[in-house]
């Protein structure tokens, strides 16, 4: 697909990821009033009238508009995780069907995978097993888009394509406590302890988890080139394929941060999903995408801009 003279609804667009894939589409030569970014204050893509409007005339539709949080928020808020992620995309790639629209590009979760999933995870163990307890109404969630998006291309030739991005991070994450991501609350965590002049931080679990992590330009990145090559059925992981310890990760936080307090286990609180890392083979043969941005680089950038942006 050739982006440059096609109409582009980017929902989410002027979020953390959408609004790198924007600047991603500019740079490959799309006029900038050819994407479009309504906010939900706009247009609420939980009304079916809205999801309309939003697609009508569209060529592309890039769907990041999503319900997400940590561990806490996705405990305390497992109803409306589920059922505003659901919502947002049925209808959209229902109404984008109706509107002969071209291409859809649904962004799904790695929290959509099987509690125990063999590591490297690889897009054909998604159905084998229930996922992690604290984020299966999300993750589950978003893993409908990608039946709806295989049943509509099976019954109407539309077509739809599923993207499964890993943990990510970078300049311009969430850093509000009650919806952040580990990597963006970590950050704050220690931020917040050298102000108050702390000599130690409280962190959830017991710090065996591993995590994997894709940088936001990558994720990006990969999200675009999707849109340009990939026309197949099959979900695609989007990843980095690094493989970090929670325990390991603060660490490195805390050497970049340079704080030499101590850190303080609950192991009363849940660790979520034991281990993550991907196989990203299928995203490197389908559309050439690979990560570029090394994991203690693109965590120094998201550190600095931090501090320089949270007052």
């Amino acid at each position: 697909m050739d982006l440059k003279n096609k109409k582009i609804l980017v929902t989410g667009g002027n979020g953390f990821v959408g609004s790198v894939v924007v600047k991603k589409l500019i740079e490959r030569g799309v006029p900038k009033e050819n994407i479009f970014t309504p906010r939900s204050k706009e247009l609420d893509l939980l009304k079916w009238d809205d999801c309309v409007k939003a697609v009508t005339g569209k060529d592309l539709i890039i769907h990041l508009a999503a319900v997400v949080g940590g561990i806490g928020a996705n405990r305390e808020h497992p109803g409306k995780f589920f059922y505003e992620n659901i919502i947002m995309g049925v209808q959209l790639i229902e109404a984008a069907r109706q509107q002969k629209v071209e291409k859809f590009v649904a962004i799904g979760t790695v929290c959509a995978y099987p509690k125990f999933t063999p590591v490297p995870f690889k897009e054909d163990n998604l159905w084998n097993g229930y996922p992690e307890e604290t984020n299966a109404p999300y993750g589950l969630a978003k893993k409908m888009l990608l039946v709806q998006s295989q049943a509509y291309r099976q019954e109407y030739g539309f077509n739809s394509i599923y993207l499964l991005p890993v943990n990510l991070y970078g300049p311009g994450d969430n850093f509000d406590p009650d919806h952040s991501h580990v990597i963006p609350a970590l950050i704050k965590k220690v931020a917040d302890a050298m102000d108050a002049k702390q000599n130690y931080i409280d962190v959830w679990g017991t710090g065996f988890a591993s995590r994997e992590f894709l940088y936001v330009d990558d994720a990006a990145e990969g999200i675009v080139l999707a849109a340009e090559k990939y026309d197949k059925a099959d979900p695609v992981n989007l990843g980095s394929s690094m493989e970090i310890t929670i325990k390991d990760l603060i660490s490195t936080i805390c050497r970049l941060m340079n704080f030499n307090g101590e850190l303080r286990w609950d192991a009363t609180k849940p660790d979520g999903q034991p281990r993550r890392k991907l196989d990203v083979s299928r995203a490197e043969k389908e559309f050439g995408f690979r990560s570029k941005v090394n994991f203690e680089t693109g965590l120094k950038q998201t550190i600095d801009w931090y501090l320089a942006n949270r007052k």
